[in-house]
């Protein structure tokens, strides 16, 4: 085995069965990953001088292919179910030798990097990946240490990921052969048959949301942050589409982070040292900030090109809608350095409401707070292809199901707390549709999405006059600056009032529904906060 690179004193691959591997290049320089990339083949350059791959069969994560490791570590702590899904150490142990087979005579790329911008919660990682695209995400998604910081690097994770490698699901235990399987045990990540670098980024984020909570008492959290001139804190909850990144990414205030956060005594640091934007439809118009940050350095993921150029159609979604850019979290201008910020004195529950029900925006009590957390809603549309128009309703626990290991009320308990001790106040920010259901109604504009988020910083709503909504109990001003008034009374801005009451019975129903597997652990004050229906479902 030749190794090139930076590799820190000690270091040594064989303590992970990685003994005969190829070549190993430890701590490239982006543009030398890059250089790799498109020397291999794997990879070519868009106008804006940023990298594009294409990651194969898998555009997004696989969730029914995410494992963990049941052992003595893990099987009275970890929520098991169908967000967990139950591995044994013994297949975890097979599978994984036969990934260091495949891997023998194999390049691999080692990147070092830590998670958690507080250094009193700083956890060390190494990836070892068969590409060096691969690696050049994990370099642009982690904090990166400096150079003295590497030469006494000691990771305590290891993530191992072989998009190349293929399970056999009727000998390895998996369900196909694709897999993502977490070991706290061995403090592990192994990931094979699949390109997509989310599954790198969301394994180390679900082994975050297992060890801050209980053994650090640190809230870890599924959202953005950034922070004023004054230095007020606000927080961004949201599931994929309802405007996370393109919302915090505000140019008058410093970009915390884009995705992962948590909240200690001290109050909120990222967990991450770059973003992982979406890009479908992106406009420098819009979203200024993150096209600006496509350049040199940045790998985007399963886009396409105008015809005949190496210029991106960002609105072309025919590979996936699911394009995507990494990018270190310093190609945005003005962001906050350290990633931390004080107590949060704003959070907003994010939702792209598709039914068109939800008020734009709401000012929550705080048991309404805990019901719409544990029941993290968002509504999809059902798909891009003619005639199909009924949305799809989402509800992912704490706004990020797929990434907790331990059952939600714990980290639904850990916010209640933290709003008790705190002054914050809780809106809820519908981004989804106006005047009607998808197909029917309008999409809120970004501009008044932003003038709303804007007004409640400044504290402008602080004193407005609230009107409460009918079935969801939710209080939502009667006038806002830069938002026409007709769009906040979300029954007014449809023209059929008895249309608008069905869908909102409908959405109505499906929240009682889903709430009644956490019903029983959930205070009065909470089950209060349930909208009201007609008839029970």
């Amino acid at each position: 085995m030749n190794e090139f690179g930076h590799k820190p004193k000690n270091a040594d691959l064989s303590a992970i069965g990685l003994s005969r591997v190829g070549d190993a290049y430890w701590n490239l320089e982006p543009a030398e990953l890059i250089e790799h990339t498109i020397l291999n083949g794997q990879g070519v350059f868009a106008s804006s001088g940023a990298l594009t791959v294409e990651t194969g069969e898998f555009t997004g994560r696989s969730p029914k292919d995410k494992f963990c490791v049941k052992d003595a570590t893990t099987e009275g702590t970890v929520w098991w179910g169908d967000i967990n899904i139950p591995f044994s150490p013994e297949k975890f142990d097979a599978l994984y030798d036969k990934m260091c087979a495949y891997l023998m005579n194999r390049d691999v790329y080692v990147k070092d990097a830590s998670a958690c911008a507080d250094p009193e919660h700083r956890l060390n990682l190494r990836v070892v990946a068969e590409y060096p695209w691969s690696a050049l995400f994990a370099g642009n998604m982690f904090l990166r240490p400096s150079r003295d910081e590497l030469e006494t690097f000691e990771p305590e994770w290891h993530v191992v990921c072989a998009p190349g490698f293929m399970a056999d699901p009727e000998k390895d235990g998996t369900r196909q052969h694709n897999f993502a399987i977490i070991n706290f045990t061995r403090k592990m990540i192994i990931i094979g048959g699949t390109g997509y670098t989310g599954e790198i980024k969301k394994g180390i984020f679900t082994v975050l949301n297992y060890v801050l909570p209980q053994e650090r008492q640190v809230l870890s959290m599924h959202c953005s942050a950034n922070s004023g001139k004054d230095g007020d804190t606000a927080v961004f909850f949201g599931l994929s589409g309802t405007g996370k990144t393109t919302l915090s990414a505000d140019p008058e205030r410093h970009l915390i982070g884009d995705d992962e956060h948590g909240w200690s005594d001290k109050g909120i640091f990222n967990f991450e040292g770059g973003c992982y934007a979406k890009c479908i439809d992106l406009s420098k118009e819009k979203e200024p900030q993150i096209w600006d940050a496509i350049k040199f350095g940045a790998l985007l993921e399963n886009i396409v090109f105008k015809e005949g150029t190496t210029e991106v159609d960002f609105a072309d979604g025919s590979r996936t809608e699911n394009t995507r850019v990494s990018y270190p979290i310093d190609h945005i201008s003005n962001i906050a350095e350290p990633s931390v910020g004080g107590v949060p004195r704003n959070i907003f529950f994010l939702t792209c409401d598709a039914y068109g029900v939800l008020p734009p925006i709401s000012k929550l009590t705080p048991g309404q707070a805990m019901y719409w957390f544990i029941s993290g809603y968002t509504a999809k549309v059902a798909g891009t292809e003619a005639g199909i128009t009924e949305p799809k309703t989402v509800f992912s626990a704490c706004f990020g199901a797929p990434f907790l290991p331990l059952h939600p009320t714990k980290y639904a308990d850990m916010l209640g707390e933290r709003m008790k001790q705190s002054d914050v106040r809780i809106w809820l920010v519908n981004t989804g549709w106006s005047g009607g259901a998808y197909g029917t109604g309008e999409r809120i504009k970004l501009k008044y999405t932003r003038a709303m988020i804007s007004a409640a910083l400044q504290g402008e709503l602080d004193n407005a006059t609230y009107e409460e909504h009918g079935v969801f109990g939710l209080h939502f001003p009667t006038a806002c600056p830069g938002v026409p008034a007709e769009i906040l009374n979300a029954r007014k801005s449809w023209k059929d009032a008895n249309a608008y009451s069905e869908q909102a019975e409908k959405l109505a129903k499906a929240f009682v529904e889903n709430f009644k597997k956490y019903q029983d652990g959930a205070s009065p004050e909470i089950l209060a906060a349930a909208p009201r229906t007609a008839v029970k479902a």
